[in-house]
């Protein structure tokens, strides 16, 4: 079966996995793959502007092809209205938490693939205590946005689940892109 979106949005709590699934997604079916933390993040951790970031994510989304993941609130109704899909991973504070920790581990002292250049992988308490509270004062009002835009959207509770229903769409082959 074809895979059916060309414009693609993966949102979920930090350390769910959005950008694993995203990189894969966009391997697969030959799409573009637009990390939200690139365009949001300096190096060194330096916030950009919001109007430089809307600015930006502006030209990416009337761009006919991508993956894009990242939460970014402000900005996810905007997102919905462009894309032709979505993917919810819902995965349990806990399970994203040690994502997040094996993340830190795994690329301590370096930036990881997904961020900007120059953003060494790090955890904080700050970040910690939002991935716990994400259930209560993020999800709703992510899925509420989802709701109201009307745009298919796909729920996983499971990083297995999600990569199953990935996998259950054939593959794009080079000539076909």
């Amino acid at each position: 079966m074809q895979f059916p979106y060309q414009r693609v949005l993966i949102v979920g709590c930090g350390g769910a996995g959005k950008s694993t699934l995203a990189r894969e997604m966009g391997a697969r079916f030959c799409l573009p793959v637009v990390h939200l933390d690139r365009l949001w993040w300096l190096p060194g951790w330096v916030e950009r502007s919001e109007a430089a970031f809307d600015a930006d994510l502006t030209a990416v989304l009337k761009k006919p092809r991508w993956v894009m993941d990242g939460n970014y609130l402000h900005t996810l109704p905007q997102r919905a209205a462009a894309c032709d899909g979505v993917v919810f991973l819902d995965i349990p504070p806990e399970v994203c938490l040690q994502g997040v920790r094996e993340r830190a581990e795994e690329y301590c002292g370096r930036t990881r693939p997904d961020m900007t250049e120059g953003c060494e992988e790090r955890i904080d308490a700050e970040f910690e205590a939002w991935i716990r509270a994400f259930p209560q004062e993020t999800r709703g009002r992510v899925l509420s946005i989802l709701q109201e835009a009307g745009v298919p959207t796909h729920r996983f509770c499971s990083r297995e689940e999600a990569m199953s229903w990935l996998f259950s769409f054939d593959a794009v082959r080079i000539s076909e892109k």
